[in-house]
């Protein structure tokens, strides 16, 4: 009786764990829905149910949720590929997301930025408010992928440019492919400041596009020091394509009123995190 007792118990706790471990956190889902719509027109209840491991009640609820936000448009029974899905990831698109808090970042990134420094800048809407706070200095040398960057930057008399070539993606603004990539091993940076749309201490670094994760992991090989910007609405979130661990980063910059459980958990890691 004992043993039976125990086998039970054993059975449930096996079939309870088998069932955490089946089933995806929801922000980790709706990051595969969204790659689904990134490769196809359009995605099913059925389809999502079946790649996320949950139920169709489930799955209804995630896209209710990526609707609120503002990324997918759902359809009866499912959702489908539109000008706004096209677009999610668009350079504009991002630009206005959390706007204050990128802008309140880059200040504070700004003061990391020194005469005679060679800099690596990423290509990310967070990064592109950096380049209004440096643009009077002097002395400066920028290596950038990002359109918007050189256009903010090429009246500055103080800094100079250098834009990788390569493949330009008209919706991101920017520069990529195998061609930049080599261009950018090609130089030495004493700072990178990059972005990445995930910051986890679990999973590291993570984008929601192979190729801008790519550009970002050259940068981070190629300087001397790596200062992600990131506002906290991206912190301990995970994007689909994972390309660094956090290890990689020198100084997390993020903005003012973190959540302090986070802060401390960084903190308990070592992180070198900065918010004003």
């Amino acid at each position: 009786m004992i043993l039976a007792t125990k086998m039970i118990n054993f059975v449930k706790t096996y079939q309870k764990t088998s069932c955490i471990i089946r089933i995806m956190k929801q922000e980790i889902r709706k990051n595969t829905i969204l790659d689904m719509l990134n490769q196809s027109d359009a995605v099913s209840i059925k389809e999502i149910a079946v790649a996320c491991g949950v139920s169709d009640i489930t799955a209804r609820r995630d896209l209710v949720e990526l609707e609120k936000e503002g990324y997918i448009i759902r359809t009866h029974g499912g959702a489908i590929r539109s000008e706004a899905v096209t677009n999610l990831f668009s350079f504009d698109t991002k630009l206005q997301r959390n706007r204050d808090k990128k802008m309140k970042v880059c200040e504070t990134a700004s003061r990391f930025v020194q005469p005679g420094d060679i800099l690596f800048i990423d290509c990310g809407s967070t990064l592109y408010h950096l380049a209004g706070f440096i643009r009077n200095l002097k002395g400066i040398k920028v290596i950038t992928n990002s359109l918007p960057i050189v256009s903010e930057l090429i009246h500055s008399p103080g800094i100079s440019i250098i834009l990788v070539g390569g493949e330009v993606v008209n919706d991101r603004r920017a520069i990529y492919g195998p061609a930049a990539e080599r261009c950018i091993a090609g130089y030495h940076a004493r700072k990178a400041f990059v972005g990445a749309d995930g910051a986890s201490l679990k999973s590291g670094l993570s984008s929601y596009d192979d190729k801008e994760s790519a550009i970002t992991r050259r940068m981070i090989e190629n300087a001397d020091e790596v200062f992600l910007l990131c506002d906290s609405t991206k912190l301990e979130q995970d994007a689909f394509i994972r390309f660094a661990p956090l290890s990689v980063v020198d100084h997390l910059i993020t903005n003012p009123g973190i959540d302090p459980v986070i802060l401390a958990r960084y903190q308990e890691n070592k992180i070198d995190i900065i918010t004003n």
